[in-house]
């Protein structure tokens, strides 16, 4: 018996921009939802239980933050924004309003679906039972909270160690300052950005190859930061 195609909504009010994601993800094998209002997207991502949505901010009936912020309530569905709103504040709101990602308009297939796939080894991942996770030369044995690169231990303190955690259980995400502060140091630090870029120095400092040219903690420019396992 075939295994069912995972379940995408997309709530864009923009028919052409409508067209060419759901053509671009039914060539990867998603059956693909579409509405164009606020309302009928939090219908839909009700009842018809998706894998993942993808999300315009600036719809008819409301704005694709009120959608974040009720879905967040219920719902940890990936969710990846599509806007105009190309300003870094507009994409910090989002992100902290939710998002998994976000793709500013106009935007190309290939990173479209490489921001899906990403999502979707997130989704797939957080349901794994294994406790070890690998990226480049690195081992994380979550359950023994050991790191290894290339087979020598690396001395982590606990800071750098729950940074690492949180970069992990959100392996693909673009995680705001405001979001690793408030997880990490409390929040009562949420206005302190400057621990997380020392601290980000710190882990690439050790786990990564270079250090200036880091390859797998990257840096969203003005945004946060984001772990990726391939590079």
């Amino acid at each position: 018996m075939a295994e069912p195609l995972p379940v995408a909504i997309l709530v864009e009010d923009e028919r052409q921009i409508r067209r060419f994601v759901r053509t671009a993800l039914e060539a990867e094998g998603w059956s693909v939802h579409e509405t164009d209002t606020l309302r009928q997207g939090l219908i839909d991502a009700g009842t018809r239980k998706p894998d993942l949505i993808i999300l315009d901010l600036g719809l008819p009936d409301g704005d694709g933050m009120e959608f974040l912020r009720d879905l967040r309530g219920w719902s940890t569905v990936p969710v990846i924004v599509l806007s105009a709103r190309v300003g870094e504040q507009d994409k910090i709101e989002a992100l902290d309003a939710g998002a998994d990602d976000y793709l500013s308009k106009p935007f190309g297939v290939g990173e479209l679906l490489a921001r899906v796939r990403a999502a979707s080894r997130r989704r797939r991942d957080a349901g794994a039972t294994g406790s070890v996770f690998e990226f480049g030369d690195v081992r994380i044995d979550l359950s023994l909270r050991t790191v290894h690169k290339n087979g020598e231990s690396i001395h982590l303190t606990p800071i750098e160690y729950r940074l690492l955690g949180l970069l992990i259980a959100n392996t693909g995400k673009v995680l705001t300052h405001r979001q690793i502060l408030r997880e990490v140091w409390g929040p009562s630090h949420t206005e302190d950005g400057h621990y997380v870029r020392v601290y980000m120095g710190h882990l690439r400092q050790k786990l990564e190859d270079d250090p200036a040219q880091p390859r797998h903690i990257l840096t969203e420019t003005a945004v946060g930061y984001r772990l990726v396992q391939s590079a």
